[in-house]
């Protein structure tokens, strides 16, 4: 499985999408995903919650647990994808796509965000 290059992760296996206009999209790794099995709900962040790096904002509930969704940055969420809401399946099918879980306006970043061959070399074990 490959991590797209351009983006960072997290230790709790979130991406986070480089800001654009200063807000940016996180998801849950592929990894992840598959850990999980498959999603079937999802408790997302509604727009205009602040969120905090690296505490809960949310969770996905699979066929197997439930697991906490964290955040990777500190900011205000601007959207939450509706269509993950409607189909919590895209979270496996397309965890870099159309699976994105929030949008969110960064106001800090932390220093620990990994690479994607950081991740990778982390989420191998």
């Amino acid at each position: 499985m490959s991590n797209p290059q351009q983006l960072r992760y997290t230790k709790e296996h979130e991406w986070l999408s480089d800001a654009v206009d200063g807000v940016a999209t996180v998801g849950i790794t592929e990894f992840a995903a598959n850990a999980l099995g498959d999603v079937v709900y999802a408790d997302l962040p509604a727009a205009g919650t602040t969120v905090t790096a690296g505490e809960t904002c949310g969770e996905l509930e699979s066929t197997k647990s439930v697991s906490d969704l964290y955040s990777p940055v500190t900011g205000e969420v601007v959207e939450s994808n509706q269509d993950v809401v409607d189909d919590p399946s895209l979270v496996n099918s397309a965890p870099f796509e159309g699976g994105w879980l929030f949008k969110v306006r960064v106001a800090e970043t932390p220093d620990d965000l990994l690479s994607a061959d950081e991740y990778a070399e982390f989420s191998a074990g």
